[in-house]
């Protein structure tokens, strides 16, 4: 945690570093995504090198990812043979390995490695890129086409673009690696390698061609990246044909519209249904195809699918996909805890698609909903050690071992993920700058004018709610600084100078145009008290319950911490009916999970065991059963089964008193 002399460090740093200039490159003003010159979108991301995280939660995080799970996770997937399929093409003796969607975890390996050099120069991980980079370009057929799987020694291609291919879906990983490649190197030749195999795309397939549509949406907004760096607009065009859905032309029936979300129309959609990756992927390219053209379809249709996320079918933590049949999306308020199935590639697939709107519209809603799944859905899918991660991520478990180690898809896209982080903090506008994430950190880039502009942050979020903004344009300027007050602080306080501001609201940015001078300080007092969460009353399997969050952070119980209490289906949390937030503790556990603060409450027990009442019972089952008291400890969510095997749950039962 940020040491208390820490922001007059920072402070003093601001004036001691030349101020940031233009970069005259075009690769070097690229943030993750590149909304600078999309006409329908309000902000312009930026870059992941523009802004350096200190000491705190997500650098850690950050360390964690590039010294130890990248490299154990690269080690992984070349000793299961997916990068050797890629030599094999180049003339290594080996047998194909692995699933036959194995290309995408190369390539979300080789994106992770290009965000972390984004970031800092490793020359280890460096050399490590440029290798596959080589070994990918050779692979690519003359024609432009490139899949281990389905390409044959002799050059003959299945051409399945059928419901379980994942051709397309491992040509947008090969387009998204490319674009982090070039976005860390400003080296074209594998943005050209993609731009190839759009060739061979646009040229055999199309409405007036052959059909074709994804079962695995991805290349979607891969396809609208590659326009926005190349300007090729058979990019854009073959993204906005995928959309459309040709399904029918390839024999699809209703149920495979439903379970991969693609093969129709993206503008007929009127709710999120089958596999949550698959659908949120969709929406995601969707978003990026909106944020081109403009069309008001699209944006009716996203507006209207993200309403229905979040009245019915988003989980606390950010995760969503409540069936485990295909990994679906259930109906509304279907969100079941123990079966719920949560995939870390799902909450990704969310936290992109927030991204994407925030971009498009700069409202807080969706930079609320990007944080929820950061901190928490996607969050606790990566290990507290770097190297163990979840492929899903339920709201209650039993005694298990859940986390895995080894060669998976969740790997790879948490690995890509978490090396991305810094790139999601700020976005420039017109009219100014976007403060969207808090963190001990140090921007250094300019103004859509091109003025200079370094802001440094002194925070100990999401511990602590105090976060100062000292403010360096390169002159004295007029300019815009929103600032985003979460929608989990029900108050706020913001200063400029010691000059308390009014009308802060929660869920939204506050908007701060003045003249900027150097120095300048804005200091943001959030409510970090801890409080209890209702789900709706059709949310049938939390009724009785209540989950508990404070900050970003959702709260989870494990056994493990709960002393004395012989079975863990008994505990209680007990509640002061005339204020239900009463009576938290927090304490700070430097000691525990890598670091967190642990919250403290008065719980209780079934005395005796609920576990030995009858099945069934008369009216006596009605009466309140007896309880003995105990003290209850919440871990953050992210940390769950970071331990040995340990029953979890979120969402808690509760008595008043």
């Amino acid at each position: 945690m940020l040491r208390p002399h820490a922001f007059l460090l920072a402070a003093f740093a601001i004036c001691s570093v030349s101020t940031a200039a233009t970069e005259s490159s075009p690769w070097g003003n690229q943030g993750v995504i590149d909304t600078s010159r999309s006409p329908y979108a309000k902000l312009s991301p930026v870059p992941v090198h523009a802004v350096k995280l200190g000491d705190g939660f997500w650098a850690k995080r950050m360390k964690l990812n590039a010294e130890k799970g990248l490299p154990i996770h690269v080690e992984d997937h070349e000793r299961e043979g997916e990068m050797d399929n890629f030599r094999r093409l180049n003339g290594k003796n080996v047998e194909r390995r692995g699933f036959l969607w194995s290309d995408e975890y190369v390539y979300k390996l080789m994106e992770a490695m290009a965000f972390v050099l984004q970031t800092e120069d490793r020359p280890e991980m460096r050399k490590k890129l440029e290798e596959l980079v080589d070994t990918v370009i050779a692979a690519q057929q003359p024609d432009g086409y490139l899949n281990t799987y389905w390409l044959e020694q002799n050059g003959k291609k299945p051409l399945s673009w059928m419901q379980g291919s994942h051709e397309l879906y491992c040509f947008g990983h090969m387009v998204q690696a490319a674009a982090a490649y070039y976005r860390a190197t400003g080296n074209r030749r594998f943005i050209d390698a993609a731009t190839r195999y759009l060739g061979y795309l646009s040229a055999n397939y199309g409405s007036d061609k052959k059909p074709l549509t994804d079962g695995h949406p991805e290349a979607e907004m891969a396809l609208v990246e590659l326009y926005r760096i190349t300007g090729d607009r058979r990019a854009l065009d073959f993204a906005g044909y995928l959309l459309e859905g040709d399904g029918a032309r390839l024999g699809w029936t209703g149920s495979d519209f439903e379970r991969l979300f693609s093969g129709i129309p993206f503008v007929s959609r009127t709710k999120l249904e089958g596999h949550a990756v698959r659908c949120l992927y969709a929406t995601s390219g969707a978003a990026d195809y909106y944020a081109e053209t403009g069309d008001p379809k699209y944006g009716a249709t996203l507006e209207r699918l993200w309403k229905d996320l979040v009245t019915h079918k988003m989980y606390i933590t950010g995760g969503v996909g409540s069936r485990i049949e295909n990994e679906s999306f259930g109906e509304p308020f279907e969100l079941h805890n123990r079966e719920g199935w949560l995939e870390s590639c799902a909450a990704i697939a969310n936290m992109m698609w927030q991204y994407r709107l925030l971009q498009i519209k700069a409202e807080g809603r969706f930079a609320d909903v990007m944080e929820r799944v950061m901190y928490n859905g996607m969050n606790a899918g990566y290990g507290v050690d770097g190297v163990t991660y979840c492929y899903n991520n339920p709201l209650e478990l039993p005694a298990q071992k859940h986390r895995n180690s080894g060669a998976m898809c969740c790997s790879p896209n948490l690995n890509r993920t978490i090396a991305s982080i810094p790139g999601y903090f700020y976005s420039t506008s017109k009219d100014g700058i976007y403060v969207h994430l808090f963190h001990n950190s140090t921007l250094d880039w300019h103004l859509a004018d091109g003025t200079g502009l370094k802001i440094v942050q002194a925070t100990e979020y999401p511990w602590k709610g105090d976060i100062r903004l000292t403010i360096a344009p390169a002159r004295a300027a007029t300019f815009g600084l929103h600032v985003r007050i979460p929608d989990w602080s029900r108050t706020a306080a913001v200063t400029i100078n010691g000059a308390v501001v009014r009308g802060v609201k929660s869920g939204e940015y506050l908007s701060l145009q003045r003249k900027w001078e150097p120095g300048d300080q804005v200091r943001v007092t959030l409510d970090m008290k801890p409080h209890v969460v209702a789900a709706h009353p059709l949310v049938s399997e939390d009724q009785g319950r209540v989950a508990v969050q404070r900050g970003p952070l959702v709260y989870t119980l494990e056994h493990i911490d709960q002393p004395g209490v012989k079975d863990f289906g008994d505990v209680l949390l007990k509640l002061a009916a005339k204020n239900l937030d009463a009576g938290f503790q927090v304490q700070e556990r430097p000691d525990l999970l890598g670091g967190v603060c642990v919250l403290k409450h008065k719980g209780a027990v079934y005395s005796p065991s609920i576990r030995d009442e009858p099945l069934y019972r008369g009216a006596a089952g009605l009466r309140p059963r007896s309880t003995k008291p105990i003290d209850l400890t919440f871990i953050p969510f992210y940390t769950y089964a970071n331990r040995e095997p340990s029953a979890m749950k979120v969402w808690v039962p509760y008595q008043l008193e």
